[in-house]
């Protein structure tokens, strides 16, 4: 199964001086978590999230709409071609511990977006799967790598128990 099978390819986008105010509106208007973000070329240069802008919103003690896109988001960008095989998306999904990969041209325009979810719509029972099919198992592993908490090691992120934190503030 290619990306293009499955990705999504009506994107909305937003630039580095989008706000995180309208970013999330934007995010609300489209029933989506992320927006690509595009340099001045039209390339793909980030993506923003809600939790970008929850975080982002939280941590910097000012108002979302004086906040812009490219103050919160990573200086990495992972991405995937429509012509890749999802297996491949997936793994980098599970490498880099991301939900979403834009899809790029050859030139880094954006031509849609893969996420978790499209995967998920996507996939089939391991005894009923193709070679070229992704399975549930493969979704899963995909999940729990990209949902493992960051920084723990490996032994505890299995044995976490529930945990509550103080609300007063920042540390």
């Amino acid at each position: 199964m290619k990306v293009k099978d499955i990705c999504t390819r009506t994107v909305r986008s937003c630039t580095p001086e989008t706000t995180l105010a309208y970013a999330g509106w934007a995010m609300w208007e489209n029933d989506c978590g992320a927006l690509p973000v595009l340099d001045e070329n039209g390339s793909v240069m980030g993506v923003v999230t809600d939790r970008d802008i929850s975080i982002g919103a939280a941590t910097k003690y000012c108002p979302a709409a004086e906040i812009a896109v490219r103050e919160v988001i990573a200086p990495k960008v992972h991405v995937c071609k429509l012509g890749d095989d999802v297996r491949d998306a997936l793994k980098t999904m599970r490498q880099e511990r991301v939900r979403r990969l834009p899809v790029v041209d050859p030139e880094g325009k954006l031509q849609g977006l893969l996420s978790l979810n499209d995967i998920a719509l996507a996939a089939v029972p391991d005894n009923s799967a193709t070679p070229s099919d992704v399975t549930y198992e493969d979704l899963a592993l995909a999940m729990k790598a990209v949902g493992g908490h960051r920084g723990a090691p490996k032994e505890e992120r299995r044995s976490e128990t529930t945990t509550t934190r103080s609300m007063t503030g920042p540390r």
